[in-house]
């Protein structure tokens, strides 16, 4: 176990869901990396809500382990949540997700980081090497993902390194970390991938099963809806109402047509020219209330920006005591406990 010496360059995020198997070897592997490294490093596990003593455990390898800062949640807030708290709690300019579970060995988190040290790149992921069991399911979702949002990487849901501003700019969405890569990329940061290999499990089961299919399906097409219509919701409803008003007008006048030249009514067209009209107009109405939240949204992103440039220019003016972020959200800070 060594001192820190200097600042924090990089905290590596570990959500934790009853782990307590796994991490003692976790944070003893990461021991051993970074004492062969140059740069300084940190380590937040954020307990989950876990109920296996996972806590008590990491109050013992705080002790042991120098760059160990362990947060927690009284109750399980899932993968993005867990994030958001680490990143809330970091002192490093570079954040590393990594899992707990020895999936991915802590050897590798130097070969995620250094494109961003060199100034390469701002997000690097890794593309898994090797067998694990949902291969033919993630190879589904990232061929869907790569045709939705032409990101130029293989593999989204994976461990990754990302500059700071990147948490800072995401929104705040239940399992929108799978989207990271996504909603980086459509901002304008770098992003590129390193192979890293994969093993299997050291103790424990994953926490995932068929069931969060479904959930990323739908989670993709809400991420797809939010860079497509997200600033302009009227482009989306708007088109659609005046689609559906154009399809009611024009049935209207046919229908009318037809009665003047044959004398013959058709009452299914009426029915189609009032459902058409109806929904037009909910549609458009819809669309003119998302231009209001719209709207709401763009002064809040702009307050925050604001609020973030006095929280770096002062976490950079006083780097002897950094900044704890969390304290600007109360009600957030007040359900987690952090040492």
């Amino acid at each position: 176990m060594r001192p820190p010496t200097r600042a924090v360059d990089v905290s590596v995020l570990v959500p934790s869901k009853d782990e307590a198997g796994n991490l003692p070897l976790f944070l003893e592997l990461c021991d051993e990396m970074f004492q062969t490294q140059e740069t300084q490093y940190e380590v937040i596990v954020i307990d989950d809500g876990s109920t296996d003593g996972s806590w008590a455990l990491l109050q013992v390898l705080t002790e042991r382990f120098s760059f160990l800062r362990p947060v927690r949640h009284r109750a399980q807030r899932g993968i993005a949540e867990a994030l958001r708290t680490g990143y809330l709690n970091a002192r490093g300019d570079i954040l590393v997700f990594y899992p707990a579970d020895l999936q991915f060995k802590p050897e590798d988190i130097p070969r995620l980081v250094a494109p961003i040290l060199a100034g390469a790149s701002d997000m690097v992921t890794g593309f898994k090497q090797g067998e694990y069991e949902k291969a033919f399911v993630s190879r589904i979702y990232n061929a869907l993902s790569r045709a939705l949002f032409h990101v130029p990487v293989r593999d989204l849901n994976n461990v990754k390194a990302y500059r700071r501003e990147i948490m800072a700019a995401l929104p705040m969405r239940p399992d929108f970390h799978r989207y990271m890569i996504v909603l980086a990329a459509a901002q304008g940061f770098t992003v590129s991938e390193v192979p890293i290999a994969l093993y299997p499990r050291h103790t424990g089961r994953s926490k995932f099963g068929i069931s969060r299919i479904p959930i990323g399906v739908l989670d993709m097409l809400a991420v797809w809806f939010e860079l497509r219509f997200g600033q302009k919701p009227l482009l989306a409803f708007g088109m659609l109402g005046a689609a559906l008003f154009a399809i009611g007008v024009t049935s209207g006048a046919g229908a009318l047509g037809w009665l003047m030249v044959t004398g013959q009514g058709q009452r299914w067209v009426w029915t189609v020219v009032q459902t058409c009209l109806v929904l037009g107009s909910i549609f458009f109405a819809t669309g003119l209330l998302g231009e209001q939240i719209a709207q709401q949204r763009a002064e809040v992103r702009e307050l925050r920006r604001e609020l973030r440039r006095e929280l770096e220019t002062t976490r950079h003016m006083r780097p002897s005591h950094p900044v704890n972020t969390s304290t600007i959200d109360a009600e957030r800070a007040s359900t987690y406990d952090h040492r």
